[in-house]
């Protein structure tokens, strides 16, 4: 067996999540619990009764990857050449790991509190990582002097999720441009950026900042899992400027070979429609209004939500986060997420989604405050 595997600890919210009983309270779910939209759903049966379901070419489907360059049409990474669609954001986050780190020499540097697959993932393919701790006491804004600061010799890839799993923070405009500008004016083989994009579609403040737009060694990974309410569909992809992405799609072509057809073709009809993209987002900044009116009556201290649909709550008299969450599921039949599966910074926090219906959400914040 390989030993890498077996050091890896399996997924703590998962472990939480099957400790769920029936009529419980389910804060902890990191999908979203709107339906798809069927029309789209429906194009794509339709076409795939009448044309088949054969692969497509290892990078995805060429008008599917046309439709979503053009859609970001990020600097250097605006045309078809430039994607590779994957199955899910997770194997994009994998593969772009895999590929762009040397274990004998490299290391992966996250931005804490982080969702803990990026180390995970490091840590199966032996690769040395570290974190930079983003802080409490400044509500887990993204600190750019602080990640700088932190970039080492070895480090090749940073990574950062914007819109955060867990905290729901943004990287502003204003910081992306302020980051790009201290990775372009560091000497030495570049810093590659990781930006994992799978919340930008759920998004609630004005000035978010995309590091793609001003730093040419960046890789973006994002999929319509949670903003089309797709999760089981599995359709993600990688962004990537030439030299980068033939190389990303040599890994994804041994990993997984090609993405679902049918999935992709769903991909290519939500595209292909103005506005599809964002069409569930109005429900969740209507939702997010009702969260942040709770978590204000409720007294907890709570992180500021600038995008995704989690909130983190600070556990009122603990910072066992791990003891709170079991004692919450196995005792007041709520599901959350202990913060220290997150990043040390994030002891002492619950990561709560709010996807719930606001009854159950505003009945969940009770039994919190009652620990």
């Amino acid at each position: 067996m390989n030993p890498r595997v077996a050091e890896i600890e399996p997924s703590v919210i998962r472990a939480i999540a099957s400790k769920k009983r029936p009529g419980a309270i389910d804060l902890g779910l990191g999908e979203p619990t709107l339906l798809p939209q069927r029309r789209f759903i429906d194009a794509a049966a339709q076409w795939s009764a009448e044309q088949g379901l054969r692969y497509t070419v290892n990078a995805g489907d060429i008008g599917l990857r046309e439709r979503i360059a053009a859609h970001y049409a990020y600097p250097g990474m605006s045309h078809a050449s430039n994607v590779c669609v994957t199955t899910g954001s997770q194997e994009a986050v994998y593969v772009a790991i895999k590929t762009l780190l040397d274990p004998a020499s490299d290391e992966l540097l996250v931005v804490d509190p982080a969702f803990p697959a990026y180390a995970k993932m490091a840590q199966l393919e032996g690769i040395a990582c570290r974190r930079v701790q983003m802080r409490a006491d400044d509500a887990f804004r993204y600190d750019v002097d602080a990640i700088v600061d932190a970039l080492g010799a070895a480090t090749r890839v940073l990574v950062i999720a914007s819109p955060s799993n867990p905290t729901g923070r943004v990287l502003h405009d204003a910081d992306a441009r302020r980051l790009a500008a201290a990775l372009l004016a560091r000497g030495g083989p570049p810093v590659w950026v990781l930006q994992d994009e799978i919340y930008r579609e759920l998004t609630y403040v004005d000035d978010p900042g995309y590091i793609a737009r001003y730093y040419p060694y960046t890789v973006v990974a994002n999929s319509l899992s949670k903003s089309n309410a797709l999760t089981g569909m599995r359709i993600g992809w990688l962004l990537a400027p030439a030299g980068a992405i033939e190389v990303l799609v040599k890994t994804h072509a041994w990993v997984t070979s090609t993405a679902s057809t049918f999935g992709q073709r769903v991909a290519y009809e939500i595209f292909g429609e103005p506005g599809a993209l964002t069409e569930q987002s109005a429900w969740y900044g209507a939702q997010r209004a009702h969260v942040v009116a709770r978590l204000e009556a409720s007294g907890l201290e709570y992180v500021p939500i600038d995008g995704a649909f989690y909130v983190c709550v600070r556990l009122p008299r603990s910072d066992d986060s791990l003891a709170a969450a079991l004692e919450l599921v196995e005792q007041r039949n709520v599901v959350a997420i202990p913060g220290r599966i997150f990043g040390d910074s994030l002891e002492g926090w619950l990561r709560l989604s709010w996807v719930a219906p606001i009854d159950q959400f505003e009945e969940g914040l009770r039994r919190i405050v009652a620990l």
